[in-house]
């Protein structure tokens, strides 16, 4: 897990933010739980090698807020504009015992142990992230799927993922497709006819 400092922030004015921003830090806002909600501001050194990660917006983080640890998890960040910096992380504490949804990354491994990618298929991704419903304990950080093995004409579904316990798609009700192992798509030049 990883391990953020943050720094409370007293003044809210767009100068003051402004200058934490030149300052390195990024303003951000912590909500949930029965606590008020709390401004903070988290160092952007610290935060920029995950920030950009697909997986940031799903990761359990612990902030370290003036000696006071918190398990949280970033629900939404600002960018500027025109420079595409982050200007404003929005954290959720994470309650026990609560249901949290979140988007999920897929990710696929062994693609050289697929058949149908061997023999020039191609894999076909539907769903990059899965909208799962998780308890707050027990977040997963990403659903691996397995391509060893898989042919061509393959569709991989959500029930062929081993999701943990209590974590349930928001999609119910149908066994909805993740990706598929497809086809080559080479389109064959119609040939030209012989010039007499």
């Amino acid at each position: 897990m990883t391990d953020l400092k943050a720094i409370k922030r007293n003044n809210l004015s767009s100068s003051s933010n402004n200058k934490l921003r030149a300052q390195g830090f990024i303003p951000a806002i912590l909500y949930g739980g029965k606590d008020p909600n709390q401004n903070i501001s988290i160092s952007k050194k610290e935060i920029s090698n995950i920030i950009n990660s697909e997986t940031f917006l799903s990761k359990v983080l612990e902030l370290d807020i003036d000696g006071k640890r918190e398990k949280v998890i970033p629900r939404d960040v600002a960018y500027h504009v025109v420079s595409e910096e982050p200007i404003h992380i929005d954290f959720m504490r994470i309650v026990s015992g609560k249901k949290i949804i979140l988007e999920i990354p897929v990710k696929f491994v062994n693609h050289p142990d697929s058949p149908g990618l061997k023999r020039g298929g191609v894999l076909n991704i539907v769903r990059r992230k899965v909208e799962l419903r998780c308890p707050a304990e027990n977040i997963p950080t990403e659903l691996v799927v397995d391509l060893e093995g898989l042919d061509i004409g393959t569709s991989i579904k959500i029930s062929s993922i081993n999701l943990p316990e209590n974590v349930t798609p928001t999609i119910q009700g149908r066994d909805f497709v993740i990706a598929t192992v497809a086809a080559p798509t080479v389109v064959k030049e119609p040939e030209k006819p012989a010039e007499t």
